[in-house]
């Protein structure tokens, strides 16, 4: 092969490769993907494919503010996790005062099933009179003990049955049926 061969080849092979880098699919992704929000990479960025939940609504309600409390073993005692999660869900119905609220203790399967329910039910109560203590009308909820009918996870591992002993912050437009 001669110099001037080898030449142009090299050439060419460069031309293609400059050729193939300058092409760019942005144009057809656009068309094929929604533009994603933009993150700013603080931690009140919104969840991917929840960008566009309504301020107020339950939703909302769920994921910027949090309807899950936890207790201690044999305890309905408010930790500061517990009433910190509480004081945020007081600012927000305070804010939103057309929502009612169904608080659902829950207990594990530490005790006799009449313990459960009794303990289940103190939490309850607990997590309703902490919401009221903080300028949440007492009369936009009521309160549900289920004792350990209802858990989240049938376990034996101490670090697992924590997430049965719960109360659930449920919002209702309207009270339950009798």
């Amino acid at each position: 092969m001669s110099a001037p061969t080898g030449y142009m080849r090299q050439l060419m092979v460069a031309a293609v490769l400059l050729a193939l880098t300058a092409c760019t699919t942005t144009k057809v992704a656009s068309l094929e993907e929604p533009a994603a929000a933009p993150m700013t990479g603080q931690t009140n960025d919104p969840a991917p494919g929840f960008e566009t939940v309504a301020a107020g609504s339950e939703e909302d309600f769920i994921l910027n503010v949090g309807r899950r409390i936890y207790f201690k073993q044999d305890s309905a005692t408010l930790d500061s996790v517990a009433m910190a999660t509480l004081d945020n869900q007081a600012i927000w119905l305070n804010k939103n005062p057309t929502w009612l609220l169904k608080l659902q203790g829950f207990a594990d399967d530490s005790g006799s099933a009449s313990q459960m329910e009794t303990l289940s039910q103190k939490r309850a109560d607990a997590a309703m009179a902490y919401l009221v203590s903080k300028g949440v009308d007492a009369r936009r909820m009521w309160a549900k003990g289920y004792g350990n009918d209802r858990e989240v996870r049938d376990c034996t591992e101490r670090s697992c049955k924590v997430q049965n002993r719960r109360v659930v912050t449920n919002l209702r437009s309207q009270p339950d049926a009798a």
